[in-house]
């Protein structure tokens, strides 16, 4: 009976944090967000393609996928069951999956990081405070969304033991950020060569392509 829940947590998880958000919105408007800018789906893409308030829209909907994806499990399993709280991990993990590998795409999708803090907000909103400060700062200083993120990823297992959490979620946040920071890897070689796009650099047109940018 566990085994059997715990595989429908990881399959409804995967389901809604596969929602290509991004691209939906980016299609309503007749654009197809993976062939501009860096080709990703998520809201920093979108955000320099189509604008702020369609950023907004894909940075909230993307982590509001990882927090309900965690809340749901709670809701629906743990609060009737505490000992299968490790379904909260399931759910987090998978949300985190489908977004990064969407079905719906070819799975590939964006780089998970709006949908890692909407999991992290659920599993600890002390730990997500602390990551968020981390973030916050580092993009206050270098002006680079990607950095910013990469320096946050590497703070969740620590943000994570300071908000007092069980050695399992510190491991897992630990293999998330992880996560995180490999699917960077091209925004690493860009901040290395010095080529990556500062946040308020002048966007690319829907009409053009550039691969390089964020």
């Amino acid at each position: 009976m566990d085994f059997t829940a715990y595989v429908v947590v990881a399959l409804v998880a995967y389901l809604l944090g596969s929602i290509p958000t991004g691209f939906l919105v980016a299609k309503a408007k007749g654009v197809d967000i993976r062939q501009h800018g860096s080709g990703n789906i998520g809201a920093t893409n979108v955000f320099r393609i189509l604008g702020k308030p369609a950023g907004i829209f894909v940075l909230a909907a993307d982590a509001a996928k990882g927090f309900l994806a965690v809340h749901l499990c709670w809701s629906v399993i743990v609060s009737s069951n505490s000992e299968m709280r490790h379904a909260l991990l399931v759910a987090g993990i998978f949300a985190i999956l489908g977004h990064n590998y969407t079905c719906w795409l070819k799975f590939k999708g964006g780089k998970g990081v709006a949908t890692t803090a909407g999991v992290l907000l659920a599993w600890t909103p002390v730990g997500f405070g602390i990551a968020l400060a981390v973030w916050l700062v580092t993009f206050a200083i270098s002006r680079y969304v990607s950095l910013a993120s990469i320096v946050a990823a590497v703070s969740l297992p620590v943000a994570t033991w300071l908000s007092g959490r069980s050695p399992a979620f510190i491991v897992v946040t630990a293999v998330l950020g992880a996560l995180a920071i490999y699917k960077h890897k091209d925004n690493i070689k860009r901040l290395l060569n010095g080529t990556e796009h500062r946040f308020g650099q002048k966007k690319d047109p829907p009409g053009s392509t550039n691969l390089h940018s964020l």
